[in-house]
């Protein structure tokens, strides 16, 4: 009983930081203000101030992290929309996926060996840039912590959302396929989320380049960090 309750409160905590990060974000258009970083701050903030374990708060966070499976089926919508486009730009979706892919993998895994992390570490950071279901999966068949692979997730997601503004100015990427196939390999559903706020079309090419990276990342990731490490 006392395990339903606390699931109950957890999974009802969370939902409710989340509304009200987004009334924040309705408010006040900020890098800063973006619902998933406020709540994603108070919800440690509560988790510290009262000494809850994330074991503990995951008694009621692993129904929300369930729902991430049926959120990204949802995103299929926007891409019957434009499934003309789609198809005509398959071959550079593809190309550039599989191109993020290889370097997502590999930056994170010859970064973390040359700061000197243990290989658990190493093999947590392995799929950072996929979303968080299919990471854990790839973390757990390589000998990372699932755990562990959730937070690299995270920071991939929102130092992609943060940064991303700055990257593609610089950068001079203004195409709107170029722009959706870097959100999607390299911040997978927070940099989707972000892209498809911003328009319809570079969501949708964000969402096709998230699930064909899982699908890449999942095949050579195995293979690519038995060959770097």
């Amino acid at each position: 009983m006392k395990d339903i309750l606390l699931s109950l409160f957890m999974a009802g905590f969370t939902i409710a930081a989340y509304l009200v990060s987004i009334r924040l974000y309705r408010k006040h258009r900020r890098i800063y203000t973006t619902p998933v970083i406020v709540s994603t701050v108070v919800i440690i903030a509560v988790l510290l101030l009262f000494h809850l374990s994330y074991d503990t708060y995951m008694i009621g966070g692993q129904w929300i992290n369930h729902l991430l499976g049926p959120a990204v089926v949802a995103l299929a919508y926007p891409l019957y929309q434009y499934r003309d486009i789609l198809k005509q730009m398959l071959l550079p979706i593809v190309t550039g996926t599989t191109v993020g892919a290889v370097v997502g993998i590999g930056s994170g895994l010859l970064l973390s060996k040359w700061a000197g992390f243990s290989s658990l570490i190493i093999h947590s950071i392995v799929p950072k840039s996929v979303t968080t279901p299919v990471a854990m999966s790839i973390s757990e068949s390589t000998g990372g912590v699932m755990p562990l692979t959730a937070v690299f997730v995270m920071i991939a997601g929102i130092g992609g959302m943060l940064i991303h503004p700055f990257v593609m100015r610089y950068s001079r990427l203004t195409h709107r396929i170029g722009r959706g196939v870097g959100m999607g390999s390299a911040s997978h559903a927070i940099g989707t989320a972000t892209a498809m706020e911003r328009d319809t079309l570079e969501g949708s090419i964000s969402t096709v380049a998230m699930i064909l990276s899982a699908v890449i990342v999942s095949i050579i990731a195995p293979g690519l960090t038995l060959l770097l490490l």
